[in-house]
């Protein structure tokens, strides 16, 4: 008798569990939560689920949000990647996009993504031209020369001009905000507040893996 009733009361915690899941994963609501985007902008890898974010190395906002996207990266699956994406609305932020995209090129983003950050938000230096640029870079050793005949290229000019057009395209507002697989934009102010961008994301991510599952039966 006890073990039937410890059965059929684990089977009502499992219902009420599905039940608090299946809340939480319709508590964010398009419109309210997050936006779609229409129409939707091509990603760079179809076979995966691609997240893009938004960010600025001189936006306060995203130096803090960068951390816990890294560690979010780490819960990911292998469907899925996540790319950074500078904004730009000015000519200094076009400037730490060709940093960004040099680095990127050279293959030594991890060496200088979170000082970039450090120096703009906490050394309040404007890292403004090439050269400021070129003395960050060297002191966390990538050749200078290098990384000014890199930023200075046809090909990083190239990718910065594809951000800035895919920043449009997406309709981003501000820094940071989050693009899932294209369709879509998730901004701090909707979401209120960055741990839930992540959470929304994730949500997100998870809708356009079943919708791909789906599409593929």
């Amino acid at each position: 008798m006890f073990k039937r009733l410890s059965a059929t009361l684990l089977a009502m915690l499992a219902l009420q569990f599905a039940a608090v899941a299946v809340v939480q994963a319709e508590e964010w609501v398009e419109g309210e939560h997050y936006d779609t985007i229409s129409p939707a902008v091509r990603g760079t890898e179809a076979d995966k689920i691609e997240v893009t974010e938004f960010f600025w190395y001189g936006c306060g906002h995203c130096y803090n949000f960068e951390p816990q996207v890294v560690q979010w990266k780490k819960s990911l699956g292998d469907d899925v990647v996540v790319k950074g994406s500078p904004a730009m609305w000015n000519g200094l932020m076009e400037v730490h996009a060709k940093a960004f995209y040099a680095a990127e090129a050279l293959g030594v983003l991890d060496k200088v993504h979170m000082p970039l950050f450090q120096a703009i938000n906490v050394d309040r230096k404007r890292l403004a031209d090439v050269d400021e640029l070129g003395a960050l870079f060297a002191a966390n050793g990538v050749d200078r020369e290098a990384f000014e005949k890199m930023f200075k290229s046809f090909g990083v000019g190239s990718q910065v001009r594809q951000a800035d057009a895919r920043a449009r395209a997406a309709r981003i507002a501000g820094t940071p905000e989050l693009m899932v697989a294209g369709k879509y934009r998730i901004s701090t102010r909707k979401a209120g507040g960055q741990a839930n961008m992540l959470k929304i994301a994730s949500y997100l991510i998870e809708k356009e893996r079943a919708a791909r599952s789906a599409s593929a039966s």
